[in-house]
């Protein structure tokens, strides 16, 4: 696979690399946008997951940094891998091998490995187009009353990925500085709300009924099946980490920089941001932070009402921004909430950029080594960015978000589509780890072998649980599994598609040698 990079400029040092990774996972956004789904999250019997939020973070945390080490250590072995990250590796852990008999395998693992990654990176910015246009519709309904319905939400969705393809289009330079400054606003805002968070529970012991009794009842696990559970949910908001090493061609020191970058994106949001910004919320959470349903008063509310009061909200981080600033900052809680909805929206703009400056060099990558039609492998001549799959990538996560502003089973469905490929894509860089340091003379047992094969296993026991649950539970959540598949599928059949054409009309085989990647290596 060669590994030309075209013209594009090594503008990136660690900073640069790390906040664009940084910006795809987004802490600011996820805890607005995924509380309702993990506050509302049930076992296929009805019973509510809600106790074991955090801990169930904290297993997906555990999993995502298996991932980010073997992706860690495969790109320091590999800094020449460009735009190609994951796909790269895939092909060069065969490559690389001294017996040739290994050889044949490279393609079709780098092949399956693309797939997977465009099923993530390709679907993954939809589903924060449809997020964006639903946050509208919640400002401008708080503000002026006035429902934009699914029509404007469409136009919102449309008009949003416009601009995120715009900010693509014209380079990455541009893509980091705002990186930077949207993550800067959010990080900033998350260290504020977890703060009045903590303040109004140690101000309001008597006041409130709060679901958690007490701190560490928030952080220790209460059911382990529910922490797995919870697990499922978690994973969207920790994935993005791995794309610094998509980063590669642009920057300075790829073999020092890139590697360092995986991990500490993850240290900085997902160690530190998360687990203090879910504990602040959880903590808070009471019969007086949430919109009680008619019915039930404050004085009769039990922790089930609140429970469910919450994941019937569409904003229920909103609601408890309204009540908490309103205590605590003497009335001012709808400005703060419209505020940290503001950053909630900067932050959205930071996760979709990142995913589709990701998504696009590894397009990139493909088109170069024609395994993608080659105009995705061509440059801008003056922005040296992969435009015309920045172009594509922008019509389809406009397509893909509009769709999930359609109903809660159609957004669920996408985002579960997006999780598939992430799940399969982390499982499948877990092995390549394991073979690509095989025999090598770096071999470490335990970065190597151990923390790789436990990756894999941590990732193949999500997707056994959120599609096995989702099958076999049967309603909406069956409904949003198949939807998920749907995806899947589809563009499996469509990469298949391609892969046939282009062997008959190249004559190569899917066990072919990859001779340009050897020389390249």
């Amino acid at each position: 696979m060669a590994q030309d990079t075209g013209g594009m400029k090594k503008t990136l040092g660690l900073t640069g690399v790390t906040m664009n990774a940084m910006a795809l996972i987004a802490p600011g956004a996820f805890l607005w946008i995924t509380y309702q789904v993990q506050v509302a999250g049930t076992t296929p019997g009805g019973d509510s997951t809600a106790l074991d939020m955090w801990p169930g973070i904290v297993f997906a945390l555990i999993l995502a940094f298996l991932t980010a080490l073997s992706y860690s250590e495969l790109a320091r072995i590999y800094p020449e891998a460009g735009t190609g990250s994951c796909y790269y590796f895939a092909e060069k852990a065969f490559v690389d091998k001294a017996e040739t008999r290994h050889h044949k395998w490279a393609r079709l693992a780098k092949l399956v490995t693309g797939w997977a990654a465009h099923l993530f990176y390709w679907v993954y910015p939809g589903v924060m187009v449809a997020f964006m246009a639903i946050l509208v519709d919640y400002i401008v309904n708080a503000i002026t009353g006035v429902d934009i319905g699914a029509v404007g939400q469409i136009v919102v969705a449309f008009v949003f990925a416009a601009i995120v393809g715009f900010i693509a289009y014209r380079g990455i330079s541009g893509s980091t500085m705002t990186s930077i400054i949207i993550n800067i606003i959010q990080l900033t805002a998350l260290v504020g709300f977890s703060i009045l968070a903590v303040a109004y529970r140690v101000m309001n012991p008597d006041h409130a009924a709060f679901v958690f009794p007490s701190a560490p009842s928030v952080v220790l696990p209460h059911n382990m099946l529910n922490v797995l559970f919870q697990a499922t949910i978690a994973i969207l908001i920790l994935v993005g980490f791995e794309s610094a090493t998509a980063f590669g061609a642009e920057a300075k020191n790829a073999k020092r920089d890139v590697p360092r970058a995986v991990i500490l994106a993850l240290v900085v949001q997902g160690l530190f941001a998360y687990l203090i910004e879910y504990f602040s919320a959880n903590y808070a959470l009471a019969n007086t932070t949430v919109v009680l349903p008619s019915g039930i008063t404050a004085a009769t509310a039990t922790s089930d009402d609140v429970i469910a009061a919450a994941g019937a909200s569409s904003a229920p981080i909103g609601d408890m921004v309204i009540a908490i600033g309103n205590s605590m900052l003497g009335g001012f809680g709808f400005g703060l909430m419209i505020v940290i909805a503001i950053t909630v929206a900067l932050a959205i703009l930071g996760t979709t950029l990142s995913a589709i400056s990701t998504g696009v060099r590894i397009s990139y990558a493909m088109g170069q080594d024609n395994e993608m039609p080659e105009i995705f492998g061509a440059l801008h001549g003056q922005f040296a960015t992969p435009h015309f799959a920045v172009i594509v990538l922008s019509v389809v996560s406009a397509i893909i978000g509009a769709i999930g502003t359609l109903s809660v089973v159609a957004l669920t469905g996408i985002t579960l589509a997006s999780n598939l490929g992430t799940f399969v894509l982390y499982a499948l860089t877990c092995l390549w780890a394991v073979i690509a340091f095989a025999g090598h003379p770096n071999f470490n047992a335990l970065k190597h072998m151990i923390v790789p094969v436990l990756g894999l296993l941590a990732n193949i026991a999500m997707l056994v649980t959120i599609f096995g649950v989702g099958i076999l539970g049967g309603g909406t959540t069956q409904q949003e599994s198949l939807i998920a598949i749907a995806f899947a599928v589809l563009w499996a059949v469509v990469s298949v598609i391609y892969v046939v054409a282009g062997n008959r009309r190249s004559g190569r085989s899917l066990m072919s040698v990859p001779t340009r990647t050897q020389a390249a290596g």
